[in-house]
């Protein structure tokens, strides 16, 4: 593949940054250069905003134009990326690291996804409310407005569907936005960007900068222009966004960190509670908020399931992602890192390495970021694997005897991102998820994600929601409109039948 090289996209143009510097792209599988990118400061992101704002508020094009327009230009943008699946399937995998298949599958969940909040534009929004007549004869009724302007950050783990899954609602919304993605992942947003010039998107309305969160994201954060900031990445970065977002009381919306619990009870089934388990905790390596890095299995089944799932996991293929091997490498050194260190505290608490717990190095493994898929039996809650996110391939096995002590498990950490249920007890189920202390529940699978439903956290894992008619709502403000239809004097206050 050729090097790549991304600018920012300001105003309607592509520009590199004011200070003139650039930063190169290491590809994961190899440690080689996959592209370089324009690495920007607070003067480009007040660039970007400064755009916005003049779309939104002056030119008003987009905010202004007729619904159905809007909704056209939408859908030509998910046509377009339709056309470009393949190419941006392709640089998705060597950017990420993750499989081709599981690249491929995002910019199809993408394409969708603009397809169905263009749809959502002209759906019915808004309410009309029964008054009392102590002011007279009067109608109230809501209706939704856009936000404005929207700052939008996202992380490298899903580099263009977590950008769609804002961006998408956002415009549909008629907001404008600045966008800024990951650093370490910006590739498939040029993609994006080149479809938004074509598909003839107004000047301003969508603006992306690419540098790092101690600039560009706080510049974003604490603007008094921008109007609202959703960011998705580590709950330690959105508790930081919180309160620098706190200065001009601009709406916020955080999808954060998980530590989320996959719940098996022993009347499951084993081979398919041991299929999704898989694809709970190795799917794209395991850098995944909602990943079920908590296995908490009842004790009379747990045998039997490490057991299988050891050897599952054990036969995993590991490699360059596009030869679609079942894992891929790490986004970093530095990360792989990370969740080496991880491992060794894991092993140094106690826990049992039946799995993994190593840097992959065979073949040409040998020069990427790879760690193989780990698991940790006999886990405490004490220990520093079972408490933190990881954000990696590696996954703790905990017992407990009585449904109780299962939901109690699952809820004891600070986050309250996703969990998951195994049983063939309906009943038992329901009372299980209902138990969670989570805002994404799965009975009997793990993982899959819906367009159409809500998507967010309870407790640490973040406030509002992406996805669905909520997500589409997070980028809207709700205006009361009262009417007096009968207007004329109707006495002064104490005349008033309140």
């Amino acid at each position: 593949m050729d090097i790549l090289h991304v600018k920012n996209y300001i105003d309607g143009a592509w520009r590199d940054s004011v200070s003139g510097d650039k930063k190169e792209l290491i590809n994961p599988a190899d440690g080689s250069i996959s592209g370089t990118h324009t690495n920007s400061g607070r003067e480009d992101a007040a660039q970007a905003i400064n755009a916005a704002k003049r779309a939104f508020h002056d030119d008003k094009i987009w905010p202004g134009m007729n619904v159905e327009e809007r909704t056209d230009i939408l859908l030509k943008v998910a046509d377009l990326l339709e056309k470009r699946s393949d190419e941006a399937a392709r640089i998705e995998s060597i950017n990420s690291g993750k499989p081709l298949r599981e690249a491929e599958a995002d910019v199809w969940d993408a394409v969708h996804c603009f397809r169905y909040f263009a749809g959502l534009a002209a759906a019915p929004q808004g309410g009309s409310y029964q008054v009392p007549d102590g002011f007279g004869k009067m109608r109230s009724f809501s209706v939704h407005e856009p936000v404005g302007v929207c700052g939008l950050i996202t992380p490298w783990n899903f580099p263009l569907l977590m950008g769609v899954w804002k961006i998408a609602p956002a415009l549909a919304a008629g907001n404008c936005i600045v966008y800024k993605p990951s650093s370490n992942t910006p590739l498939s947003a040029k993609i994006l960007f080149e479809i938004f010039d074509e598909a003839g998107l107004p000047p301003g309305t969508v603006n992306m900068v690419i540098g790092p969160g101690e600039s560009v994201g706080q510049e974003i954060a604490e603007s008094s222009d921008v109007d609202m900031v959703s960011f998705t990445g580590s709950t330690a970065t959105g508790q930081d966004i919180s309160r620098r977002a706190a200065g001009n009381l601009k709406k916020v919306s955080l999808e954060l960190g998980g530590k989320s619990p996959n719940i098996i009870f022993a009347d499951a089934d084993l081979e398919g509670a041991v299929e999704w388990a898989m694809i709970g905790i190795f799917f794209n390596q395991g850098e995944v908020c909602s990943a079920g890095s908590r296995i908490i299995i009842e004790a009379s089944f747990k045998d039997k399931f490490v057991k299988r799932l050891t050897e599952r996991a054990k036969a995993m293929t590991i490699g360059n992602p596009l030869d679609n091997p079942d894992m891929g490498p790490l986004i970093t050194e530095s990360h792989m890192n990370k969740v080496l260190k991880y491992i060794e505290s894991g092993k140094a608490e106690g826990a049992k390495c039946v799995c993994g717990g190593y840097r992959y190095t065979d073949g040409e493994c040998a020069k990427g970021f790879y760690v193989a898929p780990t698991i940790f039996d006999d886990c405490s809650p004490a220990m520093k694997i079972v408490r933190e996110e990881i954000f990696g391939p590696v996954v703790t096995i905990q017992t407990f005897e009585t449904e109780e002590e299962a939901v109690s498990i699952a809820n004891s950490t600070e986050y309250g991102l996703a969990g998951g249920v195994f049983t063939t007890d309906g009943a038992r189920a329901l009372r299980v998820v209902e138990g969670i202390r989570a805002g994404i529940t799965w009975i009997n699978c793990y993982n899959p994600t819906f367009t159409g439903a809500p998507w967010g956290g309870y407790k640490k894992s973040g406030v509002g929601r992406e996805l669905g008619a909520k997500g589409f709502e997070e980028y809207q403000e709700v205006k009361q409109i009262n009417i007096l239809l009968n207007p004329g004097p109707v006495g002064w206050y104490t005349d008033y039948n309140l």
